[in-house]
C-alpha cells in the first residue's frame, strides 16, 4: 500500500474514499512482493499494480464491492487448468490479496463497522507519513479472527504508535516491537503473532509494510560513465550523490539528474556520512590517489554493494595496494571488481546498465545468469503465501 503512498494522500485529503488491495503474500512465480498494492476510488479511478496485469480486473471488482459494502476481504488468486486464463495466475503464481475500504472523515458510506474510523484515521497517517518521505511502519492483520481482520497500526522510529489492531493490548505492543524492528531494516514482511500477543495463543499474520527513505546511492568520480549511472540509480529509486575533488567536473550542468554534487575528497567525504545497510558505493575515480584511501573505508563499512571500475590489471593492482594498507582477505572478498556484469557493455549508458543489474542482483540473491534453459527461481526473495487462506470478511 505504501508504494502508492503518493496518489493515496491526495485522494484522502480531497475527502475521497476508496478501496485499497494488498499483497500479503505470495507462493510460487508471482509477478509482485507483499506490499504491493492496487486502488480505486468511488469515481473508478485505479492507480498500482498487484500482479502485473494477471487478476487485476477481478481485484478493481473486489475494490469496488469494498467501497459499496464497506467491508474489509481476503482472497487467493491462483493458477489451475480451469482458470488459467480466466481468473488466475498463468505464470503459475498465488497471491493472497487483502482488500480494505478507507473513508475520509466526512464521506458517507456503509456505517456498520464501528471500527471504521479508528482504521481509517491509521491508514490515512500512515500514508501522509510515506508520502512526504518519513520514516513510518504500518501493521495490518491479515489473517486471524474475522473481527481483527484490517485493523492497523502505525509505528514511528521513535516507538510511538497510532492505532490498534483490535485485539489484546499485547497484541498491539507485540506487533509494534515487530513493527519497529522491521523498520529499522527498511524491509517489508509478514509476522506472526498469538492473538494475546504470546506465540502461543490463536494465531494472528500481520503485514508489516515500511517506509524509509530512498536508499543512497554515491557515485565517486565525475565522469561520462558516472552520468549515464547517476540515471540508472535515479530510475532505481535511489537518491543519488556524485563525489568528485575536481569542481571543474563536479557540476550541476554535468549531472543535472544528481541529487547532490559534492567537491570534496572521496575519503573525507565519506568520514562524513552516516551510511546503512541499503547504500550502494560505486567508485568510478580510476586513479589509485583516490580509489585506495577510498576503499580502505568503504570495505569496513556495513553497505549493501562496493564496486570500483578498471580494469582487470588494475583490480589486482588495487587488491596489492588495499593488502598493504592492511585490509584482510576477507574484507576485500566484498570489493566488486571489475565492477558490473558481464553484458558486453561498452558505451556509458551500457555500462551503468551492467552496474545497476550487479547491484539488483547483489540485494536480491541473483546469479546474473541468463534465465532461458536455468532451472533457479526467476524471483529469490518471495516469501511463502499464506497457509490455507480462503475469502475472509468482517461484517
Amino acid at each position: 500500500m505504501l508504494d502508492i503512498a503518493d496518489e493515496l494522500h491526495r485522494w484522502a485529503r480531497q475527502g475521497r474514499p476508496f478501496a485499497v488491495a494488498t499483497v500479503v503474500a505470495t507462493s510460487g512465480s508471482a509477478p509482485r512482493q507483499p506490499g504491493a498494492a492496487l486502488a480505486v476510488d468511488s469515481d473508478g479511478t485505479a492507480v498500482g499494480s498487484v500482479s502485473g496485469g494477471c487478476v487485476e480486473g477481478a481485484v478493481y471488482e473486489l475494490c469496488q464491492e469494498a467501497l459499496r459494502t464497506g467491508e474489509t476481504v481476503l482472497e487467493r488468486f491462483g493458477y489451475s487448468d480451469e482458470d488459467a486464463f480466466a481468473v488466475g495466475l498463468t505464470c503459475g503464481g498465488v497471491i493472497d490479496i487483502l482488500v480494505t475500504p478507507v473513508r475520509p472523515y466526512g464521506t458517507d458510506g456503509p456505517d456498520d463497522d464501528p471500527r471504521a474510523p479508528d482504521v481509517a484515521a491509521t491508514v490515512t497517517t500512515a500514508l501522509a507519513a510515506a508520502a512526504s518521505g518519513e520514516a513510518a511502519a504500518v501493521a495490518r492483520v491479515v489473517r486471524g479472527p474475522a473481527r481483527l481482520l484490517g485493523h492497523a497500526l502505525l509505528v514511528r522510529p521513535d516507538g510511538s504508535v497510532t492505532g490498534t489492531l483490535g485485539g489484546h493490548p499485547e497484541l498491539d505492543r507485540t506487533a509494534a516491537e515487530e513493527s519497529r524492528a522491521l523498520l529499522d531494516a527498511g524491509r517489508t514482511a509478514t509476522v506472526e503473532i498469538g492473538a494475546d500477543g504470546s506465540r502461543c495463543g490463536e494465531p494472528v499474520l500481520v503485514l508489516v509494510e515500511s517506509s524509509v527513505p530512498a536508499p543512497r546511492m554515491i557515485v565517486f568520480g565525475a565522469i561520462d560513465f558516472a552520468a549515464a549511472l547517476v540515471r540508472a540509480g535515479k530510475f532505481l529509486d535511489h537518491h543519488v550523490t556524485v563525489c568528485d575533488a575536481r569542481p571543474v567536473f563536479a557540476t550541476r550542468a554535468r549531472f543535472p539528474d544528481a541529487d547532490e554534487i559534492v567537491v570534496d575528497w572521496p575519503h573525507r567525504y565519506l568520514e562524513t556520512q552516516d551510511l546503512d545497510a541499503r547504500t550502494v558505493l560505486c567508485v568510478l575515480t580510476h586513479d589509485a590517489k583516490f580509489d585506495i584511501p577510498l576503499l580502505e573505508r568503504a570495505l569496513r563499512l556495513p553497505v549493501a554493494y562496493v564496486g570500483a571500475m578498471g580494469s582487470r590489471r588494475t583490480h589486482l593492482d588495487r587488491l596489492d595496494r588495499l593488502r598493504a594498507a592492511g585490509l584482510t582477505e576477507h574484507e576485500l572478498t566484498r570489493l566488486r571488481s571489475p565492477i558490473g556484469l558481464d553484458l558486453g557493455a561498452r558505451t556509458p549508458e551500457e555500462t551503468a546498465l551492467s552496474i545497476a543489474a550487479e547491484i539488483i542482483a547483489a540485494r536480491r540473491g541473483g546469479t546474473g545468469t541468463p534465465l532461458t534453459g536455468a532451472h533457479t527461481p526467476i524471483h529469490h526473495d518471495a516469501p511463502a503465501a499464506l497457509e490455507r487462506v480462503g475469502t475472509v470478511s468482517v461484517a
